[in-house]
């Protein structure tokens, strides 16, 4: 871009992305600490690989596009002891699966069908052994959701349910919701015009349609105090078996999608300045 400096007025930001992976996020501290003063942009333009998506091709969604994202943490505790003897004992294995099912219920039966909601567990620890019931079961998940209000019911729907049933059963449950991101969304006039400006760089046969993603982007706090766009970069590569998905140990990318996002970023800036 500066050595086309002479074809655009105004200045261009460049925000790099620490700490995406971990709560509070980078951008929110970024935020925080003035990244959008000095000056203030009319516009916040993201982008992020997409390994289903061919290299060469880009992909857009106006409206929300991600989801909002909190971390759950649960502790189950009952009374451990020898698996033959389960009336002695008050089994937290046994009170979790319950309380996982449950939960399930908050997605199938409380939320409106109308909004995107999911509950999963990633972790699940029950140190006891083939004949050992333990003492405690310990969870981590996440809850995901496009819309703030029902986010926050749902929260409360999940400790009381996990609580609940825990106290009936004489067990007791500890859960820590850790709220994360928000949903994130994409102005409608700027994903317009970002998108127009990819056809013209790429092709319009090369830009594509994006359904809603309820995986979590902390670019999202960009988008809820400015008008944003975060759109997707093709890397996958079918031919040469490059396909696998990010955050597994195989992912990988065809490389010449970094000119090409590189390019692309540059021309969708100086195109918003010289409009």
């Amino acid at each position: 871009m500066y050595a086309l400096k002479s074809k655009f007025g105004g200045t261009v930001k460049l925000i790099f992305q620490p700490g995406e992976e971990k709560l509070p996020g980078g951008a929110s501290l970024m935020i925080k600490e003035g990244v959008l003063t000095n000056p203030e942009p009319n516009a916040v333009i993201g982008q992020h690989v997409m390994p289903f998506i061919e290299v060469g091709k880009v992909g857009f969604r106006a409206g929300q596009y991600m989801a909002s994202c909190d971390e759950l943490f649960m502790t189950v505790r009952g009374r451990g002891g020898h698996g033959a003897q389960p009336h002695q004992n008050i089994d937290p294995i046994a009170i979790t699966a319950q309380i996982i099912s449950a939960l399930q219920q908050v997605v199938s039966r409380f939320a409106d069908p109308r909004i995107p909601t999911v509950l999963s567990w990633g972790k699940i620890v029950g140190n006891g052994a083939t004949n050992i019931i333990p003492n405690e079961v310990y969870l981590e998940g996440t809850f995901r959701t496009f819309n703030e209000e029902w986010r926050a019911a749902a929260h409360d729907k999940i400790v009381k349910i996990a609580t609940g049933i825990a106290e009936s059963m004489g067990a007791s449950c500890d859960i820590e919701v850790r709220k994360g991101y928000p949903y994130l969304v994409n102005e409608p006039q700027l994903t317009s015009a970002a998108r127009k400006a990819a056809e013209e760089y790429l092709g319009a046969e090369n830009v594509v349609d994006l359904d809603l993603w309820p995986a979590a982007e902390d670019f999202s706090y960009y988008s809820q105090v400015a008008n944003a766009c975060f759109y997707r970069l093709g890397t996958g590569n079918k031919a040469k078996g490059i396909q696998s998905a990010v955050h597994t140990p195989t992912f990988d990318i065809d490389e010449d999608a970094l000119e090409i996002g590189m390019g692309l970023m540059a021309f969708i800036a100086i195109t918003q300045l010289n409009q």
